[in-house]
């Protein structure tokens, strides 16, 4: 999946735990994106399975769409909290986290995950 599919899942991950329903407009608001892109965007994820889109326009992710969002907001979570553990402030922490949970192989986060584990316990 590309970047950009990625970024549409998590979003829409995180507004339905804020919200009681998301629909497009939500993620247009919440990515600065425009309308008519994110329409061809849930259109993708809907073709693909990752999302439904009931009646009343409300997107609700699939099992896939979840897995890949929740894998992604992970990532975000824990590349943030060790860039500003390092010293890097927080809005740049954020916006490096965001790149690299895209491009970062499961072998290499896992192995990161895995050295924090083992350091909490020191």
């Amino acid at each position: 999946m590309q970047e950009s599919g990625e970024m549409y899942l998590e979003t829409i991950l995180t507004l339905s735990e804020e919200k009681s329903y998301v629909r497009s407009i939500d993620v247009a608001d919440a990515m600065n994106f425009s309308k008519p892109s994110v329409s061809r965007a849930m259109s993708k994820l809907k073709a693909d399975n990752h999302i439904t889109i009931d009646k009343n326009g409300f997107i609700t992710l699939t099992d896939s769409g979840r897995k890949i969002a929740t894998k992604i907001f992970e990532r975000h979570t824990v590349l943030s909290n060790v860039l500003m553990s390092l010293g890097v402030d927080e809005e740049t922490a954020t916006a490096d986290a965001c790149r690299m949970e895209h491009v970062i192989s499961d072998k290499t986060f896992d192995i990161i995950k895995k050295h924090i584990e083992q350091n909490k316990k020191k």
